[in-house]
């Protein structure tokens, strides 16, 4: 996912940083052209993939399935397969997942105030 040389100093101060202080940490784990998108469209519950796809047109399939991932492993993210013929995936929000909709929702009224500036 993220190709980052785990020795280089930058690391290591983006690693200090996201000690010190959480709006980094959380930024770390939310932000990004993409992964905002995606927890948004997974506020009122469960889609399918291709539901989320659908949901954000821009975004390629390696991105969404790359993004997914990293989202289900800081476990903000659920990943259920559903067994029935053919085989289908659906996601949604955990419990950690769902705290971050009011902080978003408040980050979505900001910027639609202060977008025409």
């Amino acid at each position: 996912m993220r190709n980052i040389k785990e020795s280089s100093t930058n690391n290591e101060n983006r690693q200090a940083i996201m000690v010190e202080c959480p709006v980094s940490y959380a930024l770390d784990k939310v932000g990004g052209r993409w992964k905002p998108l995606i927890l948004w469209n997974l506020r009122n519950g469960k889609l399918r993939y291709s539901e989320l796809r659908k949901a954000i047109p821009p975004i390629t399939e390696k991105m969404l399935i790359q993004h997914l991932k990293q989202l289900e492993s800081d476990e903000l993210v659920q990943r259920i397969v559903i067994e029935v013929m053919p085989p289908h995936v659906e996601y949604q929000l955990s419990g950690s997942g769902s705290e971050l909709i009011p902080a978003m929702a408040a980050l979505a009224d900001w910027g639609m105030r202060n977008a025409m500036r």
